[in-house]
């Protein structure tokens, strides 16, 4: 089988430092995607070291086939959603040493033209994580109402000119349904009145579409919950996003996780009385990449890695 081109991973040595690995546990890379941090996981682990990978791709599946051979190895063709399930059903509750997440979508998804995530290439609008699997974009801008539309450009993208895409688009499909990208893309510029430099009109409701009909942000909230069931006591939680809203999500999940209970004031309790709930302490600040990366690889500008540490 002739060898899949990798892309580069982003913060590969920064997520790796983060893992904190020990050779001979158990690691979940719950986004294989062309398998650049598993790879670097595999290659600190020792013959009793194990890792299991996850992605919903089918293109990530056959980069994945190239790691068959280590028994080390494993890959589940799934969504990370999915890691409840995979947990509870092989009893790994409390027994991982460390998760990694890299969030959004890679660059062989938006180099591939036929996948339909970019407006810098025409190709069929999908924007499927598994082509096989739900509505496409098309389909869903074919009968999404236009309040629908507006309230995911909205929320997901961002977009200031929501409420007007959306109608546009609606105008639009009574006289020829949307299907290729570069038909979204030219609407939405033609109906934006403000350029922004260096950033496509497109950007934001692309973005939206494919947040909602991957269902990204509500699968990485499930994954995140099962994550911290999943990891062993001072077991690391590695989340690499890639735009506010991931980013934000995590945050705020960590810190909710990190935090103890916060009690009305004059309560006759001291510190030792209340109950220490947390499951999570982050581990140092957000790391953003160095300035070398992101001359090496410009996509990856926008990255932010946060780490946390699973309690007894």
């Amino acid at each position: 089988m002739a060898e899949t081109p990798l892309h580069i991973p982003v913060l590969l040595a920064e997520s790796i430092a983060g893992l904190a690995i020990q050779p001979d546990q158990l690691y979940i890379d719950a986004t294989f995607g062309r398998g650049g941090h598993s790879r670097a996981i595999l290659s600190q682990l020792n013959e009793s070291g194990r890792l299991i990978s996850l992605d919903r791709d089918p293109t990530a599946a056959q980069a994945a086939e190239q790691l068959a051979y280590d028994p080390r190895f494993e890959f589940i063709h799934t969504s990370f959603s999915a890691l409840p399930h995979i947990v509870a059903e092989r009893n790994l509750t409390g027994r991982v040493a460390g998760i990694l997440f890299d969030l959004g979508v890679s660059s062989p998804q938006l180099d591939d033209a036929e996948r339909g995530f970019s407006f810098m290439h025409d190709g069929p609008l999908d924007m499927r994580m598994n082509p096989t699997e739900g509505q496409s974009a098309a389909e869903w801008l074919a009968t999404a109402s236009q309040d629908e539309m507006a309230d995911v450009f909205r929320h997901y993208g961002e977009e200031r000119y929501a409420g007007r895409i959306a109608r546009t688009i609606v105008e639009r499909r009574d006289l020829q349904p949307l299907t290729r990208t570069s038909e979204l893309a030219k609407l939405v510029a033609s109906v934006s009145p403000s350029k922004e430099r260096h950033k496509h009109p497109a950007t934001r409701v692309f973005q939206a579409v494919r947040i909602h009909v991957n269902r990204e942000l509500d699968e990485a909230r499930d994954a995140l919950a099962a994550a911290v069931e999943a990891l062993q006591p001072g077991g690391r939680l590695a989340v690499i996003s890639f735009h506010s809203l991931e980013d934000r999500l995590t945050k705020l999940f960590m810190r909710k996780e990190s935090e103890r209970p916060q009690l009305p004031p004059g309560l006759p309790l001291r510190d030792d009385e209340i109950e220490d709930n947390r499951r999570l302490i982050t581990v140092g600040k957000a790391i953003k990449p160095s300035a070398e990366e992101i001359q090496r690889n410009p996509r990856c500008r926008s990255s932010v890695l946060r780490v946390a540490e699973r309690l007894p």
